[in-house]
């Protein structure tokens, strides 16, 4: 389509299997003297009439591929011209994006394909960095033409307007992916969210039912009910990887749902402990693979401003599943109802399944077996709610380029080779090995789910209602991580990892002392809720981030997979000793997690490097520095900087400062309506001049 009735039209049609590319000999534009690209037969410029209608609503990344005439912006001047937007690489390869698709392209290069939690700082630096880049270009592109025209330069005055204002209209189209977001994305997130909350639910769902469920058990008998989870859990990991790559993201995350469908049946109608033992197996295989499968998946479906977003979400799927196991157990937590606690599982991953044929898979995976797939197409087409194909090209170009920017990496063949003894073998990477190893054994052998596991357990004989102090501990961990969001945009890893050892270690001490009777029981009970706010602060979230920023991309792989086998290790020896820990040291048993936490407290303050992340000017530095042999062409983002042409940004402008002296006027007479007046009716505002707000 390479017309603007084109454009308007649509086409409901599927794009070619091998979408066309634009890299036809450059040619000089005689007018403009400078080298472009013919676009199939139609001039770079092109001028529309008078008569033309436009839409009720362009996007800024529309308006800055059309011509636009003045009068329909209200000016008396001659009509005005807007050029294509265009880079050339260093290798001749021509892109055509505008400054927005420039920006999302970069966006889609440097946030990775994971939802994962804590990822929203790296997004909005990102963001900034790029808008920011943007900007600068639409500034030097405008002080050119302004040489060109009146042979001035802009004033500095000028220059940092243009460019603010430049980075603001980036910045809230970019802002647009968070909010548009469609049909088909609301399902796989509900699904993935499931499978999340199942990987919670099975955390804390044998808090509760430890004296009902079989209750001639010994106590090794139901440490290896609990303890097994994470026993299966590293070899669910194993394989999601295989998984993922062989059957793709969508196949995957159905296997861990029928995995999970029949760990829980099983559990549901085990005759013995033994047979729940099992099921725990299978249940912690599933999880294995959720954890690892559930990023990966929302990851490559969302758009690059909304993965941390989805992160959040799905963790806190998690601790909602821990809570809701939690409220269950009050009616369920009985000699007789207890199986119904397990049905949860069941019913659960039937609702999945349901929802499965409403799952997309992922057009990224496609893509990257079949790069001119229709069906990725088709998909980003659903997705994106895109309605044009030249708009999901351009989306299909942004997947393809952020993949062939990772594989054209000149140490790809070196990734494939490391091994994680060459990683301690290098003296450069063994402090970071070390300092990741160190927080994500400290993370488990702080004993936090030491809590999670057997709360109810511990808190008889403290509290006269031990299920209420469990049920509280949930949900102050689901508050307690919205609090972790939003500490984590303000301060350090290695300052939140201080706070929340020192806090813990703190809570631990008064766990002990209460338990000693030296304070109250409601101390107690205070105190672990203390020790669970603080975990999630730091120790919760932040091994796990500071993996992958530690590390360069070669190494994250190595570095992650041997975090995670170490983490479910330590994990599974919690579950399997705190019972034995809490029936032989009784006010004593926290006391080994206070050493761990006092060890990993010091660790930290002398060793742990500080990893907060790239600051958006570091990032723009960065993004400097790789497009520097590229030539962009008409990446305009205001408009044309010519005294005789007025801008869209000129007339936003306009109509602003008349809402805000409108707004000025009516406080001045005491009219204005703060808010705090009801709306008995809603008015209509009389038409505004020169047809501005046809553009809204």
């Amino acid at each position: 389509m390479n017309t603007d009735e084109e454009q308007q039209k649509g086409s409901e049609d599927f794009p070619l299997e091998s979408p066309p590319t634009e890299k036809t000999p450059l040619v000089q534009d005689p007018q403009k003297g400078e080298y472009t690209v013919p676009l199939k037969g139609v001039t770079p410029q092109t001028q529309m009439g008078l008569d033309t209608a436009f839409p009720a609503r362009r996007s800024m990344h529309e308006m800055s591929n059309l011509v636009e005439n003045k009068d329909i912006l209200g000016s008396r001047t001659k009509d005005m011209e807007m050029s294509k937007s265009y880079s050339v690489s260093a290798d001749g390869a021509i892109s055509y994006n505008t400054p927005i698709q420039m920006s999302r392209h970069e966006l889609y290069e440097n946030i990775p394909f994971t939802a994962v939690f804590g990822l929203q700082k790296r997004e909005k630096s990102m963001t900034m960095a790029v808008s920011g880049y943007a900007a600068d270009l639409d500034v030097l592109e405008a002080d050119q033409i302004s040489v060109a025209t009146t042979q001035k330069h802009l004033s500095s005055e000028e220059l940092a307007a243009r460019h603010s204002q430049a980075s603001l209209m980036l910045l809230d189209e970019l802002e647009l992916d968070k909010v548009m977001v469609t049909t088909p994305l609301i399902f796989a997130v509900l699904v993935a969210a499931m499978g999340q909350f199942l990987v919670g639910y099975n955390i804390g769902v044998m808090n509760a039912p430890a004296s009902v469920v079989f209750p001639d058990h010994t106590t090794t008998e139901w440490s290896l009910a609990v303890s097994l989870f994470c026993f299966g859990a590293p070899f669910g990991s194993n394989v999601a990887g295989t998984l993922a790559e062989t059957r793709g993201r969508r196949g995957a995350l159905l296997i861990c749902t029928w995995t999970f469908l029949l760990g829980g049946i099983i559990q549901t109608t085990a005759p013995n402990i033994y047979i729940i033992i099992l099921s725990r197996f299978i249940i912690g295989f599933a999880s294995g693979i959720s954890t690892v499968i559930v990023p990966i998946y929302l990851g490559e479906l969302a758009p690059p401003t909304l993965r941390g977003t989805l992160g959040t979400l799905t963790q806190f799927a998690l601790v909602v599943g821990i809570l809701i196991s939690d409220l269950f157990a009050f009616p369920f937590a009985t000699e007789t109802k207890w199986r119904a606690l397990f049905t949860v599982t069941v019913v659960t991953s039937v609702l999945q399944l349901f929802c499965a044929p409403m799952l997309l898979e992922s057009p990224r995976w496609l893509l990257s077996k079949k790069p001119g797939s229709r069906k990725a197409r088709y998909i980003i087409k659903k997705l994106r709610g895109l309605r044009y194909d030249h708009e999901v090209e351009t989306e299909v170009d942004h997947f393809v380029s952020a993949m062939h920017t990772r594989n054209a990496d000149p140490d790809e063949k070196e990734k494939k080779t490391i091994s994680f003894m060459d990683m301690v073998a290098d003296k450069n990477l063994r402090l970071l090995v070390v300092s990741a190893l160190v927080l994500q054994a400290v993370q488990q052998l702080s004993g936090i789910n030491a809590v999670f596991y057997y709360s109810t357990t511990f808190f008889e004989g403290v509290i006269s209602n031990p299920l209420l102090g469990t049920t509280l501990v949930g949900a102050v961990n689901v508050i307690a991580t919205y609090g972790a969001l939003l500490m984590m945009d303000s301060y350090g890893r290695r300052t939140l990892i201080l706070l929340s050892l020192g806090g813990m270690l703190v809570s631990v001490v008064f766990i002990v002392l209460s338990l000693l009777h030296v304070f109250s029981n409601i101390t107690a009970l205070v105190a672990v809720n203390a020790y669970v706010i603080f975990f999630e602060i730091g120790l919760g979230p932040i091994p796990w981030l500071i993996v992958a920023e530690m590390f360069d991309a070669k190494y994250v792989a190595t570095a992650m997979s041997a975090s995670s086998q170490l983490n479910w290790f330590c994990n599974f020896l919690v579950g399997l000793i705190f019972p034995y820990m809490d029936k032989y040291m009784h006010a004593y048993s926290f006391v080994p997690f206070g050493v761990v936490l006092f060890a990993g407290f010091v660790f930290s303050l002398i060793w742990l490097p500080e990893t907060q992340g790239t600051t958006p000017e570091e990032l723009q530095a960065q993004l400097i520095k790789k497009n520097a042999s590229t030539v962009y062409h008409n990446m305009s983002v205001v408009g044309d900087v010519s005294q005789q042409q007025g801008t869209l940004g000129d007339e936003w402008r306009i109509a602003m400062d008349q809402v805000r002296q409108e707004e000025e006027e009516e406080m001045n007479l005491g009219t204005f309506n703060y808010g705090f007046k009801p709306i008995d009716k809603i008015e209509e505002a009389p038409a505004p001049a020169q047809n501005f707000m046809q553009w809204k």
